[in-house]
């Protein structure tokens, strides 16, 4: 029996290793352009947010309309800066890495997400996916949808642990202290304009252009970006950590999500490249046995 078990073990790893180096070279494929669409959708999506604001107060934009932008803005904010935190745009030394860093800080403003922050704990989220100690997105876990909410929500509320808490206890990061007088300073000054909104008599403007948006965003990127691709957060390891899923409302909506597995596997392949990528790489994923619900 342990003949047997030794023999198969020496015929697996050299179709592990064949299997791998095939990957690989299909992967490499997508890894060189620069995504132009998404530093055009982080800061278009940026302006088009601070447009909201004059537009409203001056009675331009009804607040109903201005809420419904502002919360749009939000909702789809983050991902511009998810490319930048992995360098896609431009690399350091590279011509392009004051364009990433740009993208990277401003696109996340409206989320209230200070971009270092943002980058060290999801490089931690990378290192230690679902692993209960150490992956600071775990508190998104939940057995359904709604309970992924609810978690998120209790998540928000004071004095429940925030990513700044996690990575000031965890993170070994050199710019760990930077990161969190970035984060102070935002999270100020993001209090200080509601609160002189409201004592200026725009209470009701100041909830609906930001902090309502700002929820509903967090609520509607967490639920995609974070528990639907891991759901349900009990497995570790390459191929089985996140997974590659049918979204019963579509790749757009969900964000390009479906194909999360591919970004875990190669974190510098664009949002944009990692569908094709997908179906490029399946037949190599299938025999590395991937998870794959029903994509």
């Amino acid at each position: 029996m342990n003949a047997a078990v030794e023999l198969q073990t020496k015929v697996r790893a050299p179709r592990e290793t064949e299997l791998l180096r095939e990957e690989k070279a299909i992967a490499r494929k997508y890894h060189s352009r620069v995504p132009w669409e998404m530093v055009a959708w982080g800061l278009g999506n940026f302006c088009l947010w601070l447009a909201v604001w004059p537009l409203t107060l001056s009675g331009v934009l009804p607040l109903w309309a201005g809420f419904l932008l502002s919360t749009f803005c939000v909702a789809v904010c983050y991902l511009p800066s998810h490319e930048a935190q992995h360098s896609i745009i431009g690399v350091k030394g590279s011509r392009l890495r004051w364009l990433n860093e740009l993208v990277g800080h401003v696109s996340t403003i409206p989320l209230v997400l200070p971009y270092r922050v943002a980058w060290i704990t999801h490089r931690q989220h990378h290192g230690h996916a679902n692993d209960p100690d150490l992956d600071p997105d775990y508190g998104n876990k939940g057995d359904t949808w709604w309970r992924s909410l609810w978690n998120g929500i209790k998540a928000r509320q004071p004095g429940a642990n925030s990513a700044y808490r996690t990575i000031a206890k965890q993170s070994d990061d050199p710019k760990i202290q930077r990161a969190l007088v970035e984060a102070a300073v935002l999270t100020t000054t993001y209090y200080v304009i509601l609160t002189t909104l409201a004592w200026s008599g725009h209470a009701l403007e100041a909830a609906l252009l930001w902090w309502l948006p700002r929820h509903i965003g967090t609520a509607y990127i967490t639920l995609f970006l974070s528990w639907a691709p891991h759901h349900p957060m009990v497995e570790q390891g390459r191929y089985r950590d996140t997974r590659a899923w049918r979204s019963p409302v579509g790749t757009i909506l969900s964000m390009g999500m479906e194909y999360h597995l591919v970004h875990h596997l190669y974190q510098k392949i664009p949002l944009f490249q990692t569908g094709p990528a997908f179906r490029e790489l399946r037949h190599v994923l299938e025999q590395r046995g991937y998870r794959n619900d029903g994509l």
